[in-house]
C-alpha cells in the first residue's frame, strides 16, 4: 500500500463551475488483493454540498493522544445527509484556516486571498526525500478531461 499510493491527494476548487475536484487513494481491507478495489480515483463534487466537519479522537499511541482532522462532507442536495467524506487536513486550527480560504477564494476570487510568501508545495517535483515510500510512489496525474475541466471555464 506504502508504494501504491500516490504522493499527495490533490483538491482543486474550480469558481466558475462551482466544482470541487479530489484525486483520492481506495483502499478496500477487505479485498487486500483485487486490482479494482484499491486505486486512484478523481471525483468530482458541487461546492454547495460541501461541509467542513472536524474530528477528535484519542488515537493508539504509545502514551495516548488526541488526532484532531478537518474531513469535508458531501451532503445530498437539499438535505444534510452525508453521502461521503473525503480528508482534508490535519489539525483543527490548520483546518479551519484552510476550509476559510476555499470559501474566500469561492466566494470572491483569486484576489481576495492574502499573497504567500513561498509557492505551493509540488509533491511531483520533490527532488530530495528521505521518505522511500513516497519517493517510490506514483505521481498525481489527472485523467484528461478532469485535468482541462478543472482548470477552465464553463
Amino acid at each position: 500500500m506504502e508504494v501504491e499510493a500516490p504522493r499527495d491527494e490533490p483538491i482543486r476548487f474550480n469558481r466558475l463551475r462551482r466544482k470541487v475536484y479530489v484525486y483520492r487513494f481506495h483502499h478496500n481491507g477487505r479485498r487486500p488483493f483485487s486490482r479494482t478495489a484499491w486505486g486512484v480515483r478523481a471525483e468530482v463534487y458541487d461546492w454547495d454540498d460541501l461541509r467542513a466537519e472536524g474530528c477528535s479522537v484519542y488515537g493508539p499511541m504509545g502514551a495516548g493522544g488526541l488526532i484532531e482532522t478537518i474531513s469535508l462532507a458531501v451532503v445530498e442536495p437539499g438535505t444534510n445527509k452525508v453521502i461521503d467524506r473525503f480528508h482534508f487536513a490535519h489539525g483543527i486550527q490548520q483546518g479551519e484556516m484552510y476550509w476559510a480560504l476555499a470559501q474566500l477564494f469561492m466566494q470572491q476570487g483569486p484576489q481576495a486571498l492574502p499573497a504567500f510568501p513561498r509557492p505551493p508545495r509540488d509533491w511531483n517535483n520533490e527532488k530530495v526525500t528521505f521518505n522511500l515510500a513516497r519517493r517510490l510512489a506514483p505521481k498525481v496525474k489527472w485523467p484528461e478531461d478532469i485535468d482541462l475541466e478543472s482548470r477552465t471555464a464553463p
